[in-house]
This record gives structure tokens, sequence and C-alpha cells, in this order.
């Protein structure tokens, strides 16, 4: 099997993840508990592209609206059309990023990183860009492994037990959010 067929074959799950995600960042206000890290909070922002149906008869959809609403975007979900990339905001610990979320090859784009304390009183030097370009990779990094991290979760409960349990929550929450819609 290639590369293709098998990102094909599997993009599925980057979907699923960011459905659950999704999901989840509005379970508690935001706040997804992630073991061993403490809560991540998490905010779908105002882009999100939903696809529907396969090969030749595949659609896609660009949604765009505030941060809490993406209406068209929920409208979606209840006609089955399935995230495919969605603009992030992660903040842990003070740290906050920006992130648009590819569900099939979990690309990132548009990657928004913490502000760096810009300090006047260094030299602009060779060595102060290089500490600042390291400073850089580290922040970036750190994202990274909160976007694994919360996918590592997933996962676990994708595979466990408890993913029936967890499926029909999703679908509550589905269904509440597009009879939301349906109100005047």
């Amino acid at each position: 099997m290639d590369l293709v067929d098998l990102i094909t074959e599997k993009r599925f799950l980057g979907q699923e993840f960011l459905t659950w995600l999704w999901y989840k960042s509005e379970e508690r206000g935001g706040a997804v508990a992630v073991p061993g890290r403490g809560d991540v909070s998490v905010t779908f922002e105002k882009h999100m592209l939903l696809e529907y149906g396969e090969g030749q008869e595949q659609e896609k959809v660009i949604c765009r609206g505030l941060q809490t609403e993406l209406k068209e975007a929920r409208a979606g979900l209840s006609l089955a059309k399935k995230p495919e990339q969605a603009r992030l905001k992660l903040e842990w610990h003070e740290q906050e990023f920006g992130v648009t979320l590819t569900a099939a090859t979990f690309e990132f784009r548009n990657v928004r990183l913490p502000k760096i304390v810009d300090r006047a009183d260094e030299g602009r030097g060779p060595e102060d860009l290089e500490a600042r370009v390291l400073e850089r990779l580290a922040l970036f990094e750190l994202l990274s492994d909160l976007v694994l991290d919360l996918f590592r979760l997933f996962i676990g409960i994708r595979i466990s037990r408890d993913w029936p349990r967890e499926l029909l929550q999703i679908r509550a929450w589905i269904q509440e959010s597009s009879q939301r819609l349906a109100q005047p």
C-alpha cells in the first residue's frame, strides 16, 4: 500500500479526532483534561472545512463564523459532513497557540506561536538571533506535543470499551446543536 492509499484509508481518524475535540472543547467550557499535562484549553475559531461523500462525489464546504457559533459547520455535522480542517486556539500554562489542523495528514498550517519577550537590553548579535530561533523552535515543539497529547487521549478512548458511550454522547451533542440552530 502506498502512502496516498494509506492516508485515504485512515483519514477518518483525523476527522473523528476533530469532531471529538470539538465536542470535548464544549463539554467543560473549553478545558480538556489531558493526563500528565492537566487542562488544555481548546477553542474552535472562525474557520472550518467540512467534507461530504467520497471520490468524484466528494463535496467540500468552507464554514466561517464567530468562535462559539460556527453555525453552518454545526448544521453540517448533523448532515454527516466531516471536519477536514479546523482553526484551533490552544492554551496551556499561559501559553497561547493558534493552528489550522488538517485531519487527513495532521498538517499544521497558519501557526501562531506565543510572543517572545523582546529584550531591549540584549544585543542584536548572532547569539541573540540564535536564542530567539531556539526559543521559537521550543514553542513549536510544545504546540506539536499538545496536539499529540490530545490525539493520544482521543485514540485511548477510541480503542477502549468506553468508545460506544462516548460516541453516543457526541451524537447527542450534534443533535442538541442542530436543534438549537433550528429554533428561532
